[in-house]
């Protein structure tokens, strides 16, 4: 595996390939979850010669002034070596003056409908600085697919529309959520739990576990509507509330575009999606369940 940190470097590198590459960009501090990315973007690839390239950067453009940019973990020596083991071709690790060798003035603003609920709510310009980086990165690269993890699921549907409405010749594939034995899923950011908090944040997924279940009960019954399911959600936060959480959101919403279901998609079998984010101790975490 090559370890380029320029562009002009990854922009020569990648002239000599035989094929367009698949992309999987990371902030770093690996974990099992994104080496099954590059697992899929290698089984995508095939034999057709397309180089598997990572990149690592951490971008202080998706970081509120409150969040932990500064603290977040750089761990690039260990992260190279588990994406040799993991079959990557190429890692991308620039610093910020080569990404952003200037201050970045021209960036992505998503759609307000989309980009503004949920983790948009919470993390105003999110999702701005999210789609200004991978556009940049999608611009260096020039990959023929990516491939982003559904833990995620609202960034992953915004970078998926941006790529479609900016008509960019640019597969995207999600990866499938991977958990621990306990359920919790991966997350770089499950080491800043402390063991209690490590042992507590399975309840994330047992929450979203028991939405799913109610809501199911409910559309069987023909008695699912918006404000049964409001009932569900709000129970749901109560119940994480209760044990020491602070709850941002326990939501219910439509697979294909996050809004909330009317009364007739939520009894006639509209695919929904719940979703939840929650702080524990200092460590805000998120989750999602496909319905």
């Amino acid at each position: 595996m090559k370890i380029i940190h320029t562009i002009a470097e990854l922009r020569a590198e990648l002239a000599q390939a035989p094929a367009a590459p698949a992309f999987v960009p990371t902030m770093g501090n690996l974990h099992d979850g994104h080496l099954a990315l590059i697992a899929q973007a290698r089984t995508l690839v095939g034999d057709s010669g397309s180089p598997v390239v990572a990149s690592i950067f951490v971008n202080r453009l998706q970081f509120g002034p409150n969040e932990d940019f500064d603290t977040y973990p750089r761990t690039l020596e260990r992260d190279a070596d588990l994406l040799r083991q993991a079959g990557c071709d190429i890692l991308f690790a620039p610093n910020e003056s080569e990404l952003y060798p200037q201050p970045q003035g021209y960036k992505v603003v998503p759609p307000t409908e989309l980009a503004d609920i949920l983790e948009g709510a919470f993390r105003p310009g999110f999702f701005t600085g999210v789609c200004t980086v991978v556009l940049k990165l999608f611009n260096i690269v020039q990959p023929r697919l990516a491939v982003f993890g559904k833990k995620d699921y609202q960034q992953l549907m915004v970078l998926r529309n941006m790529v479609n409405q900016m008509a960019l010749p640019i597969q995207i594939h999600g990866g499938e959520t991977l958990r621990a034995e306990d359920g919790l899923a991966l997350s770089s950011r499950n080491g800043y739990l402390n063991p209690a908090e490590r042992a507590e944040a399975t309840q994330m997924i047992a929450t979203l576990r028991t939405v799913k279940a109610q809501v199911a009960a409910a559309r069987s019954a023909g008695q699912l509507d918006q404000g049964a399911v409001a009932r569900i959600e709000a129970k749901a936060s109560a119940a994480l509330n209760e044990r020491g959480w602070k709850t941002d959101y326990v939501l219910v919403r439509r697979q294909r575009d996050l809004l909330l279901p009317t009364d007739a998609e939520l009894s006639h079998g509209e695919p929904l999606v719940v979703l939840a984010a929650s702080r524990l101790g200092t460590t805000r975490l998120i989750d999602n369940l496909e319905l």
